[in-house]
């Protein structure tokens, strides 16, 4: 399983329920990436995808404790237990996890990587990715050259958990 996120300079991930800020590099990067893999999200970040409706060409997974919740199109797990259950399934190195906060911080110790598109600008945010650069168990391995987009400084980081 992996990770991928938009963090801003205080490993912000977003605010109000919306992204802290839209790249298209980034974008075509997530998709790119995702594209024809698992994505596994809460549903919080499910709810504000694009009409609210599942990223296509994809399999979506909703980790959710909202009994009432029933993501059309998508895949609804209520537990840990349960996602666990879904995903064996599936080759994990296909799963990724897309957010939001809660989703990360439990699933975060069972990836093998992170994809962390690094923003050079503080947000006001609101939710929160852990920051791997203080976490002995994150390693960065590779790092893309510094680009910018509407004077927005960004780059690329490839991490890998030590501890898998």
């Amino acid at each position: 399983m992996k990770a991928i996120a938009n963090v801003d300079s205080n490993w912000g991930i977003g605010c109000n329920g919306n992204l802290l800020v839209r790249i298209p590099e980034d974008m075509r990067f997530f998709k790119a990436t995702t594209i024809g893999k698992i994505v596994v999200m809460g549903r919080e970040t499910f709810e504000s995808l694009p009409g609210g409706q599942p990223l296509k060409e994809r399999t979506n997974i909703v980790l959710t404790r909202n009994e009432d919740f029933n993501p059309n199109g998508a895949i609804k797990c209520s537990s840990i237990f349960d996602l666990n259950n879904n995903l064996s399934q599936y080759n994990l190195n296909d799963v990724f996890v897309i957010g939001g906060e809660s989703v990360y911080k439990q699933l975060l110790p069972f990836c093998s990587e992170a994809y962390i598109t690094k923003v050079e600008s503080k947000f006001d945010a609101d939710k929160f990715f852990v920051n791997l650069d203080l976490n002995e168990a994150w390693e960065v391995v590779d790092e893309s050259e510094v680009k910018t987009h509407n004077d927005i400084n960004f780059r690329f980081v490839k991490y890998i958990n030590k501890k898998i």
